[in-house]
């Protein structure tokens, strides 16, 4: 017979969080006597009971954890999830894969699936869409439900959880200070990721290494036509000298704006992408890119999921790591 009431509803009547209506229907000591008092009344009054499978679930470990991909296209998340199943099977560990495409409604359902208690833990980079609408709410329900998670590439969320990613801003910066130490003065950006936490942190990283404002050269949009309208204006009318590309898309463009519009790579113009190593080497002329080690980013996830699932009753702090990029020098910066 189905419940009338939910324990995620109980909680929003009472203003509390899942986890206090938990804790105070198996009267925890940590709820004080007056809010077990009215949990308790609240969950009779609309005939609450538990769900004896979640129950019995939650009771032991079920040895799987969940991973959710924003975009399995990418090849950066692909390589990620190779270093999380590589992690997870030295820990024994089952990997469930959900493929959210960006949806926040699928990211949603997907949250809602695990909170029912069939996977130890979670591993979220959450969608596109997720962080545009700045809906975090089911996120933070996972949390509430006492659920292990890890976020992890996109990690730009006030969320008391551990996270990894990389240095975005000081892979910009650093980028951009070694192209003006090497005489290069016009240096622009292309990005169709400057609305996610990650495009706006390698933005950042790459103004703090202007000298002024009038430096700034920037081609950004999330659509394809615009996006290379202001890319050719980069190449052609400001005459930019060197290009940082922040993402797969905007690296792709620029090379083809490039040769449709006869300009030499690197001679007339040196490039530097965010892009996958597989790619950059067989590229004509190869491309400089920045090195992201998303395997490495996945086994060290899952590293830190493990360690949350074995001391789930360690409150330590929540837990923040930074993978330290490195710029892999190709053809497109020959000098």
């Amino acid at each position: 017979m189905k419940n009338k009431i939910t324990l995620k509803e109980l909680a929003k009547l009472l203003n509390v969080s899942v986890s206090t209506v938990s804790k105070a229907l198996h009267d925890s000591p940590e709820i004080s006597p007056k809010t077990v008092e009215r949990v308790k009344e609240l969950a009779k009054l609309h005939k609450y009971r538990p769900n004896p499978v979640a129950v019995n679930l939650k009771s032991s470990k079920s040895g799987t954890i969940g991973v959710i991909i924003p975009n399995i296209e990418n090849t950066f998340f692909a390589s990620v999830l190779s270093g999380i199943e590589a992690r997870a099977q030295k820990a024994g560990l089952q990997v469930i894969t959900y493929i959210s495409n960006e949806s926040l409604d699928r990211e949603k359902q997907i949250s809602e699936m695990l909170t029912s208690g069939f996977v130890d833990g979670v591993l979220i980079a959450f969608s596109e869409e997720t962080q545009r609408s700045k809906e975090f709410e089911h996120l933070f329900n996972l949390v509430d439900y006492d659920i292990p998670v890890v976020l992890y590439d996109r990690t730009n969320l006030d969320l008391a959880v551990d996270k990894i990613g990389i240095d975005d801003e000081n892979s910009f910066e650093d980028a951009t200070r070694m192209l003006q130490a090497r005489g290069i003065k016009k240096i622009g950006i292309a990005t169709s990721i400057h609305h996610l936490g990650v495009g706006k942190l390698r933005i950042t990283g790459y103004r703090n290494a202007l000298k002024s404002k009038e430096d700034f050269f920037i081609a950004n949009s999330s659509k394809p036509d615009t996006l290379r309208e202001k890319t050719k204006k980069l190449l052609v009318e400001d005459k930019v000298e060197a290009i940082l590309c922040s993402d797969f898309d905007s690296t792709m463009l620029v090379y083809r704006m490039a040769y449709e519009n006869n300009i030499k790579i690197p001679e007339d113009l040196k490039v530097i992408g965010f892009i996958n190593k597989e790619v950059a080497r067989f590229l004509t002329p190869s491309i400089s890119y920045v090195e992201q080690f998303p395997e490495q980013i996945g086994w060290e996830a899952v590293e830190l999921l493990v360690d949350r699932i074995e001391n789930k009753n360690d409150r330590k702090p929540p837990i923040n790591k930074t993978i330290h990029t490195k710029l892999i020098h190709m053809e497109s910066t020959d000098f």
